[in-house]
């Protein structure tokens, strides 16, 4: 592919994360459950803020596989990176289209988000692809975590919204396991504490904006 072509479709990829259309080449999971008539004023709003920051974990992860394979050294890793980036972006799809169901909105500070994100994979790729599959793995991890958590807290009659975050659940366990195997080392221990932090920012900030 030319260069040309491959900054183009880059390009495109960064504007539908930041500023929605983002497209799906797999269906919505859950699609055959019910959208909204089961939840009340309140529930539906908890799950519009519980998805809000599953859409934001989405346009991060776009910020960080596209930074990330921008320094990437092997060609596999950046094959590796390129395959798990585009199934994030059907996360990031199927997010933004059931926050439109739930009446909601995507985060607006979703720019600053993708920003710093961009920035923050950069300098894990200029640490050397060992340290950037290394912070790949850490944090799919904590993104899995996290994605438990939500599927604990979603309403449960928000058979859609749960089913969403199910299957991205298991996408990111897949992905993290991907950037072991090709290489990636396990991160010091304040550096992951570091990211916990910085991802609670992240949630509680996203939930309401």
């Amino acid at each position: 592919m030319a260069l040309i072509d491959r900054f183009i479709i880059e390009f495109d990829t960064a504007l539908r994360s930041v500023v929605g259309g983002a497209h799906a080449h797999r269906p919505t999971p859950g699609s055959d459950k019910q959208s909204t008539a089961l939840l009340d004023a309140k529930d539906r709003e908890h799950a519009a803020g519980l998805m809000r920051v599953n859409h934001v974990g989405e346009v991060c992860a776009q910020a960080l596989y596209q930074s990330q394979k921008l320094v990437a050294c092997n060609p596999q890793i950046r094959q590796m990176l390129d395959h798990s980036g585009q199934e994030e972006m059907d996360h990031l799809a199927w997010c933004e289209t059931r926050l439109q169901e739930l009446g909601s909105h995507t985060s607006y500070l979703n720019p600053l988000w993708y920003a710093g994100s961009f920035a923050i994979g950069l300098a894990a790729g200029l640490a050397g692809d060992k340290w950037s599959l290394g912070f790949v793995a850490e944090t799919e991890k904590q993104v899995e975590n996290h994605l438990e958590s939500h599927l604990e807290k979603l309403p449960v009659e928000d058979e859609r919204s749960r089913a969403i975050v199910d299957q991205m659940r298991i996408d990111e366990i897949e992905h993290g396991q991907a950037a072991i195997l090709v290489g990636g080392e396990v991160l010091p221990g304040p550096i992951q504490k570091l990211m916990w932090a910085m991802s609670k920012v992240m949630t509680r900030t996203a939930y309401k904006i």
